[in-house]
């Protein structure tokens, strides 16, 4: 875990769901050496990750599991719909709005959210005037069509 001030990045979908970027983040994290946290308000959400993690794509393997089985602490990638950090992730992923906690000991909180969905919209602007107040870098990232495009 990092010692440094959280930098918090907002993932602003409009092509594509959370089923087809959470993986390719997921890679680009645990490929920086890093470990993540992916954290959900619904445990309906995480039970899905889990399953779709072992499934995205053929030849592709992305170590994780969900935060109430055995070992836990030792998932590259932990699902988990708690406020705890037990695998030390330097990443926390936040999905379907649920809220970040303490960022202390985070090097980057990744806030992806639907830009189709009205609900999802109002929380992601709710949580990017929390982090400014709260003094965090935040970077705003929008899907594009041709790929992401820096907004902020």
């Amino acid at each position: 875990m990092s010692e440094a001030p959280c930098e918090v990045w907002f993932y602003h979908l409009e092509r594509s769901g959370l089923d087809q970027v959470l993986p390719e983040l997921l890679e680009r994290t645990l490929a920086r050496g890093w470990k993540a946290l992916v954290r959900s308000r619904e445990a309906d959400r995480v039970e899905h990750l889990d399953g779709w993690l072992w499934s995205y794509r053929d030849e592709s393997f992305l170590p994780h599991g969900p935060s109430d089985e055995p070992q836990a602490a030792r998932q590259p990638i932990l699902l988990t719909t708690d406020f705890a950090n037990p695998n030390g992730a330097d990443v926390l992923f936040l999905v379907d709005g649920a809220e970040p906690g303490e960022l202390a000991g985070y090097a980057r909180c990744m806030i992806v959210f639907d830009g189709r969905d009205t609900a999802q919209l109002a929380v992601a602007r709710a949580q990017w005037k929390a982090v400014k107040a709260k003094g965090h870098a935040a970077v705003y990232w929008k899907q594009q069509g041709r790929g992401w495009e820096k907004q902020a």
